[in-house]
């Protein structure tokens, strides 16, 4: 296998070392068929200093985009994150223009995620939603809140980008990633994110939870590259906010 270039993949080069600890482990843990990066050369020299192995971190997102017999016929190169991300989406029923920019395409997945679940939830739990996101006023009292409602502050907010943008992303991660891994995101060195993650025993927990209730992971495949490309949607916002 050798890396691809690829346009949707090269701000990695970028990323601060301990922002790619969830990513590296996600490999480590959940890809043990493989075991590929764990054996690298570079990996065994250089660990947990990311940026010396990066090509080999963004090798192995492209190797998880294809199954073993689809990567023969490539000549033994994997998947570009574009296609692996367009896989997802359709795995997860987004309605999305494959000829979007990745971003864009990212912020369609993540509002799928979220309101294909805040449609359960009543009036007085989106307000909490909400609040909980700090998308609405939080001393507001008599709102009445419907899901198309949710919904419509929930893409506005998505698609402004900026920290609001940042903050969604980060906490419906986090809690993606306590579901199926049994652990938040780690972030516990950084005490102003750790304080706006918070516990998530609320609606959000709720209705991010009951995403993935419905989802069919039992293929490796899916149990890896779904959280992987959520994962690098946080990643690459959270770039964009140190820019």
């Amino acid at each position: 296998m050798a890396y691809r270039y690829d346009h949707d993949l090269e701000f990695l080069r970028s990323v601060p070392n301990e922002s790619l600890n969830d990513l590296v482990n996600l490999f480590k843990e959940k890809a043990n068929l493989t075991q590929g990066l764990s054996m690298n050369d570079k990996y065994k020299r250089y660990y947990p200093d990311h940026q010396k192995y990066i090509e080999r971190i963004m090798e192995e997102i492209q190797l998880f985009g294809g199954n073993s017999f689809s990567n023969l016929f490539r000549l033994n190169k994997g998947v570009l994150y574009r296609e692996i991300l367009c896989d997802v989406c359709d795995k997860m029923k987004v309605n999305y223009s494959k000829y979007a920019d990745v971003k864009q395409i990212e912020q369609d997945l993540l509002i799928k995620i979220l309101d294909d679940h805040i449609s359960k939830l009543g009036p007085r739990e989106l307000e909490e939603f909400l609040k909980e996101l700090d998308l609405v006023d939080k001393t507001e009292t008599a709102i009445s809140y419907n899901p198309q409602a949710a919904n419509a502050i929930l893409q506005t907010a998505i698609k402004a980008g900026g920290f609001k943008s940042y903050v969604i992303i980060l906490k419906t991660v986090n809690m993606i990633w306590k579901f199926l891994f049994g652990r938040g995101l780690s972030l516990v060195t950084n005490a102003t994110i750790a304080r706006i993650i918070g516990i998530y025993s609320g609606p959000v927990g709720w209705a991010i939870t009951g995403a993935w209730t419905a989802v069919d992971l039992a293929s490796p495949a899916y149990r890896i590259t779904i959280p992987m490309c959520l994962l690098i949607t946080k990643l690459r916002i959270e770039s964009q906010q140190n820019n």
